[in-house]
């Protein structure tokens, strides 16, 4: 006989994706303020918090993971960057000074609406939201990479 698996697991999705949604389209809409797209964001974004000398492969995967980007315009993204002196490096990728002023000129913008979104909810509550989250994506990359790393 099997057990049925508890409701919340067939929420769990269909919810994380509406907010995904929700939280992008405020993120689009308060960087588009700034005359920046979310996939620069994301880019100044991984390299100000997994650098310095960030490889530049690892950060091409990161970026070809998302909905809007595969390793071509993941490149072009990057070139774009450093063509307007945001970035700099071959192998591995740092901010430039231009490029960190600008990371967090962003950062300040957009975590007004951040605070004051999650201020709402308890702080518990958000920690272990993150926490989960943060468990679950690394569960899914341990399972995909294959069964002796999921263990």
């Amino acid at each position: 006989m099997t057990t049925a698996p508890p409701p919340v697991f067939g929420q769990f999705g269909t919810t994380l994706a509406f907010a995904e949604r929700a939280l992008t389209a405020t993120l689009r809409e308060h960087l588009a303020q700034r005359d920046t797209r979310p996939e620069t964001w994301y880019a100044l974004r991984l390299i100000a918090t997994r650098g310095p000398a960030l490889a530049r492969e690892d950060l091409i995967r990161d970026l070809e993971g998302s909905r809007r980007l595969d390793s071509d315009s993941a490149r072009e993204l990057l070139a774009g960057l450093e063509a307007e002196g945001l970035i700099r490096g071959e192998a591995h990728v740092d901010l430039t000074a231009e490029g960190e002023t600008r990371y967090r000129g962003l950062l300040e913008y957009i975590s007004g609406p951040t605070i004051r979104l999650l201020s709402q909810f308890d702080l518990a509550d958000i920690e272990t939201t993150v926490r989960t989250l943060q468990a679950i994506t690394r569960r899914v990359e341990e399972e995909a990479a294959g069964p002796a790393l999921a263990n």
